[in-house]
């Protein structure tokens, strides 16, 4: 059905939960692991530490929009902006072409 989908490594969706400090508060963010290896490409290519991409970026969005709601989904929403601009294509499966979703399904 999904095969795709289904068949991605168990590692890339488990949670992990980091602590930091962002404007002189302790926090701490939970998200998937693939997504702290996004972050974590980005800030290298952004030429940053980890804890450092993430302070810039919350205080950007803080001057930017008075308050940051939700980081974590902030974080996803960036990791999914940044990988749809360096996107591959998928090579196509063989056998049969069928559908990768259904919504009727």
């Amino acid at each position: 059905m999904c095969h795709l989908f289904a068949h991605q490594p168990q590692r890339d969706y488990e949670s992990h939960t980091r602590s930091l400090r962002i404007g002189g508060h302790c926090t701490s963010i939970r998200l998937e692991i693939s997504f702290w290896d996004t972050l974590e490409e980005i800030a290298a290519k952004e030429g940053m530490s980890l804890a450092k991409f993430l302070t810039t970026l919350h205080n950007e969005v803080l001057d930017h929009h008075g308050e940051v709601r939700n980081f974590a989904s902030l974080l996803r929403c960036s990791c999914l902006i940044y990988r749809s601009k360096s996107a591959v294509v998928v090579p196509a499966f063989s056998g049969a072409a069928a559908p990768l979703l259904d919504a009727a399904e």
